[in-house]
């Protein structure tokens, strides 16, 4: 009975987090009928609620943008991963916000952190 118990704990332990897996919203889901996303318009919830596989490409993107746009053309691979960490972490708690917005405050509270002034 005991060996039974413990048994079915495992499997459901073990079967927990695919079926979590399955409530996730693939980005696909939002995108236009030509298949863009609107990167402005996203949510946080729709970051935190997507596959991680889909949060990494899309906080990959939004590296290169910024980037781009700072004309910088080099990659730090261990600070882009603080900061995508850094973002999700904001976005799971303001799932109201958009990402670019969550962008935007972990960008100022990092260059804070290193006394960098933002006039």
């Amino acid at each position: 009975m005991i060996r039974s118990l413990l048994m079915a704990g495992v499997m459901l332990a073990l079967g927990a987090p695919a079926a979590m897996a399955q409530t996730a919203t693939p980005l696909l889901a939002y995108a236009d009928e030509n298949g863009f996303l609107d990167v402005q318009a996203l949510t946080c919830a729709q970051l935190a609620g997507t596959y991680q596989q889909d949060a990494d490409a899309l906080t990959a993107w939004y590296s290169g943008w910024y980037n781009g746009l700072a004309k910088k053309h080099f990659y730090d691979v261990k600070k882009s991963k603080e900061a995508e960490h850094e973002v999700i972490v904001y976005c799971k708690a303001h799932l109201d916000k958009k990402i670019i917005d969550a962008i935007a405050v972990v960008f100022k509270d990092e260059r804070a952190k290193l006394g960098i002034d933002m006039n």
